[in-house]
């Protein structure tokens, strides 16, 4: 049942604004929509984007796509699996170093642990500096410092993961339980017994699911940064795209999906395994 029009103005005399907005308000409600759209429009004009130009390359990109088909690996199955097994293993060793290297920096980004706060900071500065620089330019730094092949996309994907992994790390710990923690430094608990025995078994889980899918995410990035020379898969890739050799390029791509698939149904079972301390099932 509607309340009658006395009944609002009434409730509207109580708390003003309740009932009926004034016109003010409502305008200023609407500015960040507006802004927005506003903005949106302006980059749309200044980067020349022009969705007539997208419509009209769909046909181009069909023509294309009639090239990938059948996908054909042209007699080099066994470079590209080689290559492919390249990329995972960039991957994997990244992963781990990174996983390994960020336990004691995310340690030293956080405040909770008893860190001096000029340390914390400075941590905390350094990690944004690695992590704020993309994978692809540490991999073109390192490829100009120890040359071209995987070990240049190790160090890079090593290098912006620690700074990933450290701040996923620090807040994991800021939030753990800190009872537990009082509770080892009530019965004499050194500082290294604090971390061991009260922090991290509560963030063994969120660190295991965290590197995890770092793997599954470093796998990609390994796909792109051996487009600058880190070795990989993705030199092979950009290799028959520059030769023009779609269907080769078609089946190095679908290689990168299974592998990803698989490297996601994998993880996702040692997520349960590892975390939940349950059998995991055999189809995800």
């Amino acid at each position: 049942m509607s309340a009658s029009a006395d009944e609002l103005a009434r409730w509207d005399s109580v708390i003003p604004g309740i009932v009926r907005v004034p016109l003010r308000r409502r305008a200023l409600g609407l500015l960040p929509g507006a802004l927005v759209v506003l903005l949106t429009l302006w980059v749309f004009i200044h980067l020349g984007l022009d969705p007539l130009v997208i419509w009209a390359g769909l046909g181009r990109l069909g023509w294309l796509l009639g090239f990938m088909l059948p996908p054909a690996h042209g007699g080099l199955l066994g470079v590209f699996i080689w290559a492919m097994a390249e990329t995972l293993a960039m991957a994997l060793l990244a992963t781990v170093f990174a996983a390994v290297l960020a336990i004691p920096f995310g340690l030293l980004c956080t405040r909770s642990t008893g860190t001096l706060a000029p340390v914390t900071f400075a941590a905390r500065r350094l990690s944004d500096v690695v992590r704020g620089v993309d994978p692809l330019v540490w991999a073109l730094i390192f490829v100009n410092v120890v040359g071209l092949g995987p070990f240049a996309g190790i160090l890079a994907l090593t290098l912006h993961n620690t700074g990933d992994l450290a701040k996923l790390y620090s807040e994991a710990i800021e939030n753990i339980e800190k009872r537990q923690l009082d509770g080892i430094r009530a019965s004499a608990g050194s500082p290294f017994a604090v971390m061991r025995l009260g922090a991290l078994p509560q963030i063994l889980p969120v660190l295991t699911s965290q590197a995890l899918y770092y793997f599954e995410s470093n796998t990609r990035s390994a796909t792109i940064i051996g487009a600058v020379g880190a070795g990989g898969i993705g030199l092979l890739l950009t290799e028959r795209i520059r030769l023009y050799r779609w269907d080769e390029v078609a089946f190095l791509i679908l290689m990168i999906l299974a592998a990803v698939f698989v490297i996601d149904a994998v993880s996702q079972r040692l997520r349960i395994v590892l975390i939940e301390g349950r059998k995991a099932p055999l189809v995800a």
